[in-house]
């Protein structure tokens, strides 16, 4: 078996889709396992520059089968405008993308739904949802109140479905002084998503054991990260999902073990999108500096990300709880200009001294104790080997690997697919 995950152990915008890029072409199969649309992955090869959101990161090899699998939800209409710029920029047809008949289904409702929840928390209390639908989706699946993507194979029982929740959801919707939907409106659009994706709704299940039991190689692709897990991240500050490797067993249909690597993403210093505690988060040029050099805004929204120092106690809690076998470090090169680099390991809270991380309430009240480094004030972007970069840089490598109790095989200094040192 050769089963491998990429996760991210920070709060998500780690760069997984540039290791799964990476790592997809020796790929037989790639599954997206949790999440929808909400989040992006900015990939950059011989082809171009992709902002992927739901579509997995193994498109670009067409020998990769690419399963958009049951734990997923999904709103066809962006999935069609995603595939579309994909084949606008590559010039290539987009056939080896499939989607599982578990998937739930985005519909319009849940992204006017989205918008009006946010809208109505105060200021303190905003979870920073992207109002894509994607927590009102996974409120349907758990409710059992929710359409899949097998459901517009077969009209009548889709129309049965749209019949039984329509009244509530409209009365959700009238609430807010929304738009409402009739039968035959949500039935047009569904008929429209069957002509386009109907021959790419599989069944995954018998096809990911095939692949699973014939020993090919599989990846396995999450979005965000275990800081945005609905059970052991900054809940309510989170996603309705599980981006961590449990929920790739769950999401993609895998047992867990089938699972021969865990590859965690984490970038040389952190981000945070959306809201919710973030311990080492700057306010000043420093934090500005990062998110400038490091280009950090959303690939989904465009937003402004929130950049701070690398937080070790949040990234051990991180590895432990996905089992992380390998390291994926990336952005090293973000840091060149910075003379001192701060890196956290450990809190203050309410007077008592934290090595380990917390829950959110006390994650609120946490100050970051800081461990400084000196920076290496020279160009990593065109280093190729380990021996290649400066004596500061493989020191700040090494006390993180120390610190992390995990080897870190794969360090990214830019975004090109060549910018990638292999331990």
């Amino acid at each position: 078996m050769s089963v491998n995950a990429v996760v991210g152990v920070q709060w998500g915008d780690e760069g997984k889709g540039r290791i799964v890029d990476y790592l997809a072409r020796d790929a037989e199969m790639v599954i997206r396992f949790q999440g929808g649309d909400n989040a992006g992955h900015t990939v950059i090869n011989d082809l171009g520059k992709f902002a992927l959101h739901i579509i997995p990161s193994g498109v670009f090899n067409p020998e990769t089968m690419n399963i958009v699998s049951a734990g997923t939800v999904v709103n066809f209409t962006t999935m069609g405008e995603e595939i579309d710029n994909i084949e606008k920029i590559s010039g290539r047809s987009v056939d080896n993308v499939f989607i599982d008949r578990r998937a739930h289904l985005i519909m319009p409702y849940h992204c006017l739904l989205d918008g009006a929840e946010e809208s109505k928390r105060s200021e303190g209390q905003k979870i920073g949802t992207t109002k894509r639908g994607i927590g009102p989706c996974y409120s349907d699946k758990a409710s059992r109140m929710g359409l899949r993507a097998g459901d517009l194979l077969d009209e009548d029982w889709l129309k049965g479905r749209i019949e039984l929740l329509l009244p509530k959801k409209n009365r959700d919707l009238e609430y807010y002084g929304l738009k409402t939907f009739t039968v035959e409106e949500l039935m047009e659009l569904c008929r429209k998503w069957k002509d386009r994706f109907g021959s790419y709704i599989i069944d995954s299940a018998p096809v990911v054991r095939e692949a699973v039991e014939s020993g090919k190689k599989i990846l396995l692709e999450g979005q965000l990260g275990i800081m945005r897990d609905n059970d052991w991240g900054i809940y309510p500050y989170t996603t309705s999902s599980n981006p961590t490797v449990a929920g790739a067993c769950n999401g993609a249909g895998i047992p867990p073990k089938a699972i021969d690597k865990v590859f965690g993403v984490i970038k040389a210093y952190s981000t945070s999108v959306g809201g919710g505690p973030y311990m080492t988060e700057l306010f000043d040029e420093t934090g500005e500096k990062l998110r400038s050099i490091g280009g950090e805004f959303g690939a989904t929204t465009g937003r402004p990300r929130r950049c701070g120092w690398l937080d070790l106690v949040a990234a051990d809690y991180a590895c432990y709880m996905n089992g992380v076998t390998d390291l994926a470090l990336t952005k090293l090169d973000v840091l060149d200009s910075f003379e001192t680099i701060k890196v956290c390991t450990g809190y203050m809270i309410e007077g008592e001294y934290y090595s380990h991380l917390p829950d959110t309430l006390y994650q609120e009240k946490a100050k970051p104790i800081y461990e400084d480094f000196k920076g290496w004030l020279c160009d990593t972007s065109k280093c190729r080997t380990w021996e290649e970069l400066p004596e500061n840089a493989r020191n700040y490598i090494l006390e993180i690997e120390k610190r992390l109790n995990t080897h870190i095989t794969y360090i990214s200094v830019g975004p090109e697919r060549d910018q990638l040192i292999v331990r």
